[in-house]
């Protein structure tokens, strides 16, 4: 029943994950980087799962090309956008042999590297995929965001799938100290309209990241300049901000 992260959960991610707000996401990066007159015609959207931002990207008029570690998911991805190109890469490690003027990395995904060398590894590889003059637009949670991560420390719900099925999940947190990590067991359970019922457990692991050290890292990689902000309204980070967007630069040539 146990699986890794992101196997078993992505024939059903789309069905638990149906209000993520993507295409305001989309809307709130694409506006930060009209406002700061950037012409963006190819993105890479990174860690892109089921392809949410791929395809609001997309619809938004971008070439889009899209990245992720997981089989399983990029397979849900082809199926849902078989027009858009997908490659299968980890985010320290990946090499494309060309840039975008956009990269894109959502949805807390860089909080599932765990150490400040695998995040460095990974702006340093963002870094050598933009153009000249190109934007990275991610999120993270903060420290304080991976502790308290849910009210309660736990959500749970129905949801449809696709295909019928109906996709019953309880998923709860806790966060270790020790190891200054927050600890997702992802319970499903998946009831079929002919009886057949599938269960599966994933754990997921997150660290938060805190402005200072994210402004670090993009240094160390070499981005020339970057915006730390809120959501929706770009405002300053303060102690008490549960997570982060990074608006980060490479240098014109």
């Amino acid at each position: 029943m146990q699986h890794p992260p992101f196997t078993a959960l992505a024939a059903v991610y789309d069905a638990i994950m149906l209000d993520v707000e993507y295409d305001h996401w989309a809307d709130f990066i694409l506006t930060y980087a009209r406002d700061q007159h950037l012409d963006a015609r190819r993105a890479l959207d990174l860690a892109c799962g089921t392809g949410g931002m791929t395809r609001q990207l997309q619809q938004a008029g971008l070439a889009v090309v899209g990245l992720d570690g997981s089989a399983e998911m990029l397979a849900v991805a082809r199926e849902r956008l078989p027009w858009v190109r997908f490659e299968q890469g980890d985010l320290r490690t990946f090499e494309l042999g060309e840039t975008f003027d956009l990269l894109t990395c959502v949805f807390d995904s860089l909080n599932n590297l765990l150490t400040l060398a695998d995040l460095g590894a990974a702006f340093a590889r963002m870094h050598a995929h933009l153009r000249p003059g190109g934007l990275l637009a991610c999120d993270l949670n903060t420290r304080l965001g991976v502790r308290e991560l849910w009210e309660g420390d736990a959500i749970e719900g129905v949801a449809q799938s696709a295909t019928g099925e109906e996709v019953h999940y309880h998923w709860s947190h806790h966060y270790d100290a020790g190891e200054e990590l927050g600890i997702v067991q992802a319970f499903c359970r998946v009831m079929a309209a002919g009886g057949d019922v599938q269960e599966f457990v994933e754990t997921h692991r997150e660290r938060g990241y805190d402005p200072g050290e994210v402004a670090a890292l993009l240094r160390e990689a070499g981005f020339d300049r970057w915006d730390i902000v809120e959501y929706p309204d770009y405002a300053e980070p303060d102690s008490q901000t549960p997570r982060i967007w990074v608006f980060a630069w490479r240098g014109d040539a």
